[in-house]
């Protein structure tokens, strides 16, 4: 485990293109339905803001937030689009494999998409650095805030709140400005391929 701060990708910044396959759950075997989605590209997002969340099942800092997690899609699942993003190598990582984030989004009772980003493209796209690394997008997909969730970290007594999150996500959908008094979330860093580390590795 390596602790890596967020890179603070510039605000205003469009969300990436992407085209993702979703975790699918756990014990069921049989064939989907021939109209069931079984990828999500950002062509198939409504007007209207989206959360990035950069997870893995392992991760020490992630476990640490997966109740608040499940907290925030509760309370705003109607209002935003929530999409966690799962960008670790699973050659090096294989228990941030698909079976296992099904797992992890299953005990949470995680109602959004859990998307697998293989090839790491998305993720360098985002400049995502750690594991959490949240992106909050306005309904036009423009960045609105990047960081941390809250000031909570496993093992320094604070109780996870989702506070500074949350209160960007509040101010905008009441059409209010997000503060740009953000501080970059704090986690495992992102596992990446071997030879393909970006430049903001290390």
């Amino acid at each position: 485990m390596v602790r890596t701060a967020s890179t603070m990708l510039p605000l205003g910044s469009l969300l990436p293109s992407f085209d993702l396959p979703l975790v699918r759950e756990r014990l069921k075997k049989k064939a989907l339905p021939p109209n069931s989605i079984d990828r999500i590209n950002n062509n198939m997002l409504e007007q209207k803001p989206v959360l990035i969340m950069i997870l893995c099942a392992h991760c020490p800092f992630v476990k640490h937030v997966e109740k608040e997690l499940a907290k925030l899609d509760f309370e705003f699942s109607n209002c935003i689009q929530l999409l966690a993003i799962a960008s670790n190598c699973t050659e090096t990582h294989p228990e941030d494999g698909a079976e296992f984030l099904a797992q992890q989004k299953e005990e949470n009772g995680w109602t959004f998409p859990y998307l697998l980003d293989s090839d790491q493209k998305f993720a360098k796209s985002l400049m995502a650095a750690c594991t959490p690394d949240f992106f909050l997008f306005s309904a036009e997909h423009q960045l609105i805030y990047r960081g941390q969730m809250d000031g909570s970290r496993p093992g320094n007594g604070i109780t996870p709140s989702g506070l500074d999150l949350r209160a960007a996500i509040e101010a905008t959908l009441n059409s209010k400005l997000v503060s740009k008094d953000q501080k970059p979330s704090i986690g495992c860093n992102i596992k990446w391929r071997k030879g393909s580390e970006p430049s903001w590795f290390g």
